[in-house]
């Protein structure tokens, strides 16, 4: 820590060390500056880079496809689907397929459509409202952050608790 430096003389100093005189911080008053060997620097910030590369999550889209006058039983099925790609982080992208004589009865379709809304209400945001796309209509879900950050904080007070 040398302190605040003409220009000049900080790069003397660096010479007479051996090192480099490297801008760490352009946009601070005054700007900072280290020396260190910029060879080490410039190896550092690559790896750090990389490392944030590799803990980065990639969000994916999975499609679950519904048709209007679907059961109860497989219904249920569809969702635990549902629920467990919108814990793992995963977008989900509702697909309703209608064939035949099903396309003059979209509103069928519509109602489970609002029914699965209703049921994922509180862990999901509403991405896409439902659209139709010639014989299919789609809707788009995503995780609902603020709901996951929750859910992690009452575990901790759980878990807190219990000891």
């Amino acid at each position: 820590m040398l302190g605040i430096l003409p220009l000049r003389e900080a790069i003397e100093k660096a010479e007479d060390l051996g090192l480099d005189l490297v801008e760490v911080s352009p946009n601070a008053k005054p700007p900072v500056c280290k020396i260190i060997e910029y060879g080490k620097f410039k190896y550092a910030a690559q790896k750090k880079a990389a490392e944030a590369r590799k803990k980065q999550k990639t969000v994916e889209v999975k499609e679950i496809k519904f048709r209007p006058n679907i059961d109860t039983n497989d219904y249920e099925i569809k969702m635990r689907s549902v629920r467990k790609f919108i814990n793992a982080g995963d977008k989900v992208k509702i697909t309703m397929r209608f064939r035949g004589r099903e396309m003059t009865h979209q509103d069928i379709g519509v109602k489970v459509l609002r029914r699965i809304r209703e049921d994922l209400d509180t862990i999901v945001k509403i991405e896409q409202f439902p659209k139709l796309e010639g014989r299919q209509m789609v809707q788009v879900f995503a995780p609902n952050i603020s709901e996951k950050v929750n859910t992690k904080s009452e575990k901790r007070i759980l878990s807190d608790k219990e000891q």
